[in-house]
């Protein structure tokens, strides 16, 4: 199982009711020709508005109590461990940019370091948060215990722990509540037990369930899990060898290749493309294997971006909507799951999916993400920000309270039993949620680009440079870095 085909699965679980509409129009009441156009911004406007708007998000809609995100919203959630990191993330860049006090921050974050700090432990099937320091993928909202039967997930625990060990070096005053940000911070770290994950060493499995044991499938390149290997390479107390960084970079080959125009180490979803670098700053800064292809991986994700944009631009299925200043496929909601005739073709539609374009990982059916575009914001801003403006212009019904909603698909006018979201007269499906790691990326990724905040604070903490090291990094802010200490 790839990693995409188990975040399916687990989307297609029926965890909760999902909501069910024969659309004909928005939740508002509105449709394309009576939802207000968007006023006239600037550049720094429109992205400034975006990022709070983003931001308010984490911080509005999670319970300060115990800091667990919601997966997603307005709809009734469990929550996500990999958003709670990209929240922890979201606080530090609320207080530079002037949303909400330092101290506010702090407390906000010590109470989610306090709650995964103390949560239970343990390999029974219930009642627990996690297992051998590692988090279960989703959480209930109020208890933090496992919901349901989800997996104890690895990428997802990388994610959260993305977010803890940012506080862990943005948190750097010599105050009683700094430093026990500090100290928590480091305590979670080390409790998680990344040796225990390889089931069939040296790769790191994707996940577990005590009902079952190991998922079958472990995390090989490329995808999202770069940040995996680094911080399991980087651990304390648990660090995996340096074989398992060739073990994952081992396959790279298979999915090296040329997609529309850009040669590049291709992964279809442009969420593979982004998570890892939100955290980390990959531009300068090479392993073995990009060395041999004379690039870095920041490099690699914007030719991936361009292969994107190239492919919309294409559009061989003759979707709606689709052009230059229109794409952006990734990890999703989407309408439904079925066949319908589209243009006299049989065409899948899925809900939520993972849709790409790539070598192996290649699936679309017309629904379109703006974390997809957004999260490529640093690598390549000259086709990402117009695609943004043009998706808040063209499909304002989109963008709402906190940014942009999760998904749209114009080619879909169906009038059937929808899984998600809503019909728009005129416009096709729209999706009714907001999704946390889609806020997550868009927000760091758009802050990466207009200060480059998060990654420079990441590039000092000494986890994240002793993992990279081990992993066989060099070049860039490495060695300039190791030059100043």
């Amino acid at each position: 199982m790839s990693a995409l085909s188990l975040r399916n699965w687990l989307m297609a679980v029926p965890l909760i009711v999902p909501l069910i509409v024969l659309g004909a129009c928005n939740s508002n009441g509105n449709s394309p020709e009576t939802t207000p156009p968007p006023p006239e911004q600037s550049v720094d406007e429109f992205l400034a508005e975006l990022e709070q708007r983003t931001f308010r998000y984490f911080w509005e809609l999670t319970p300060p109590a115990n800091g667990l995100v919601p997966d997603r919203s307005p709809s009734p959630s469990f929550s996500s461990i990999a958003a709670v990191g990209f929240g922890l993330t979201a606080y530090p860049i609320g207080v530079e940019r002037g949303y909400v006090t330092r101290d506010q921050a702090i407390e906000r974050v010590l109470n989610t370091l306090r709650f995964f700090r103390n949560a239970q432990q343990g390999p029974q099937p219930t009642g627990v948060t996690g297992y051998q320091g590692f988090f279960y993928h989703f959480l209930d909202m109020n208890t933090g215990v496992r919901f349901q039967r989800i997996e104890l997930s690895t990428v997802d625990t990388t994610l959260l722990l993305g977010g803890i060990l940012f506080c862990q070096s943005y948190f750097d005053r010599n105050t009683p509540a700094e430093s026990e940000i500090r100290t928590l911070a480091d305590e979670i770290y080390s409790a998680v037990n990344w040796q225990w994950a390889q089931a069939r060493p040296p790769a790191i499995s994707m996940g577990w369930h005590p009902e079952t044991g190991f998922i079958d499938a472990d995390w090989r390149g490329y995808n999202e899990a770069m940040l995996v290997y680094v911080l399991a390479l980087a651990s304390p107390t648990f660090p995996v060898g340096p074989d398992a960084w060739t073990e994952w970079t081992r396959t790279y080959d298979d999915s090296w290749g040329d997609v529309y125009g850009q040669e590049h180490l291709s992964f279809g979803p442009l969420f593979g493309h982004h998570y890892s670098h939100a955290w980390i700053d990959f531009r300068g800064i090479r392993d073995a294997y990009m060395r041999s292809r004379n690039l870095d991986y920041a490099e690699n994700s914007k030719r991936a971006t361009y292969a994107q944009r190239a492919y919309a631009i294409a559009n061989p299925m003759r979707w709606k909507g689709y052009d230059g200043s229109s794409w952006g496929l990734t990890a999703c909601d989407g309408p439904a799951n079925m066949q319908l005739t589209y243009m006299g073709e049989q065409r899948q539609f899925r809900s939520y999916f993972a849709r790409g374009v790539g070598l192996r990982d290649a699936f679309d059916d017309g629904t379109l993400c703006p974390s997809g575009a957004a999260g490529s914001m640093p690598f390549a801003p000259e086709i990402v920000l117009p695609a943004l403006q043009e998706m808040r212009r063209r499909h304002n019904y989109i963008y709402s309270t906190y940014g942009f909603l999760g998904a749209f698909n114009p080619s879909f006018e169906y009038n059937v039993r929808l899984e998600d979201g809503r019909l728009v007269p005129g416009a096709g499906w729209v999706a009714d949620d907001y999704l946390g790691i889609d806020q997550g990326i868009i927000l760091l990724m758009l802050e990466n680009h207009r200060s480059g905040f998060v990654w420079r604070v990441m590039r000092t903490n000494p986890h994240i440079r002793r993992g990279l090291e081990r992993a066989g990094f060099t070049g860039g802010w490495l060695d300039a870095t190791t030059a100043r200490q």
